[in-house]
This record gives structure tokens, C-alpha cells and sequence, in this order.
């Protein structure tokens, strides 16, 4: 069963506040558990500490086993399956194979690279997300914090930390 978390989050009106919010919780020592935005914010990751996605190497190895499903099944069909003399050319007529060989290596790419990311971002069909605050999604920037096991004077040091960064507001809420 999934433990419960007390998220202590406070909302920002703007990305800049909060870029300068999220170095100060660094600085701070500060223990973010996430950082949520309407959209990308330029630098974020690298203020975060958060790697480079990885999912680029996904979608070359999907890409590979596109490339060699059609390269190995053409050879296949051609070469042993029904291999027919088309105006005398070749039964194995790689220049042929071109354009069958990159639609799918782009298939299987784009599939397995979506497959992956709903998979690593908890996004699959009848997973249900717990949302803070509806207005992350439309207009508010959020720095939450989980504080489950803190003492009462780690809470009050994140809600002065909140008031001093320029919060316009604090809640909590379990998830």
C-alpha cells in the first residue's frame, strides 16, 4: 500500500520568483520534492540539479529494432518467401529496401519512445495523479516540499522560507 505524504507547497505568480525561490532553497539546504509549471521554464533543470533525459537512447535502440525488423523481413520475403524477378532486377535489392526501412525505424521510435515516457512518468491508462492546486496547470508556478516526519520547526522554517521568497500562497494537503 502507498504511504501518504504531507506536501507543504507554496504558489508563485511568476518564473522568475520562483527560479530565484528554488536557488534560495538550495542555498537554504532545502529538500524540494517537486517543482511544478504551467510550461517549461528555461534553466530549471540545471537549477534543480536535475540529469540529462535519457530517453534519447530509448529512441535510438527502438529505432535499431525498427531497422533491422524491416531490413530482416524484406530479405526474408524477397529472398526466401516469394522471391520474384521484378524486370530483372535482384531478388535482394537493398536500394529497394530504403524507404521501407525508414518509415518503420521512425515508427518504432516515435511508439517506443511514447510507451517510455507515459511508462517513467506514471502516466498510463488508469493511473490516477494526485494534483495540489488546480491553477499549476493554468497560471501558478509551485515549489512543494514533502514533510512527512519533519519536526514543528523544520514546518515553520519551509513557511518562513515560503514568506520570504515571495509566495503569494501557502497550503498543505495529503496525497
Amino acid at each position: 500500500m502507498k504511504e501518504n505524504k504531507d506536501v507543504l507547497f507554496g504558489l508563485y505568480d511568476d518564473e522568475e520568483i520562483l527560479m530565484s525561490a528554488i536557488k534560495k532553497a538550495n542555498a537554504d539546504h532545502l529538500d524540494i520534492m517537486d517543482v511544478y509549471t504551467p510550461f517549461p521554464v528555461h534553466g530549471l533543470d540545471d537549477v534543480m540539479g536535475l540529469e540529462e533525459s535519457r530517453l534519447h537512447i530509448a529512441g535510438f535502440i527502438y529505432g535499431a529494432i525498427g531497422t533491422l525488423t524491416a531490413f530482416c523481413f524484406m530479405t526474408w520475403v524477397f529472398t526466401r518467401d516469394w522471391p520474384i524477378i521484378f524486370g530483372g532486377k535482384p531478388y535482394w535489392s537493398v536500394p529497394a529496401f530504403i524507404p521501407i526501412t525508414f518509415e518503420l525505424t521512425v515508427l518504432f521510435s516515435a511508439i517506443g519512445m511514447v510507451v517510455t515516457f507515459y511508462t517513467v512518468c506514471g502516466l498510463g491508462p488508469g493511473v490516477v495523479n494526485p494534483i495540489l492546486d488546480d491553477r499549476i496547470t493554468d497560471d501558478k508556478f509551485c515549489i512543494a516540499f514533502n514533510t512527512n516526519g519533519y519536526s514543528a520547526d523544520k514546518i515553520s522554517k519551509i513557511k518562513s522560507f515560503f514568506s520570504n521568497t515571495g509566495a503569494s500562497e501557502v497550503h498543505t494537503k495529503v496525497i
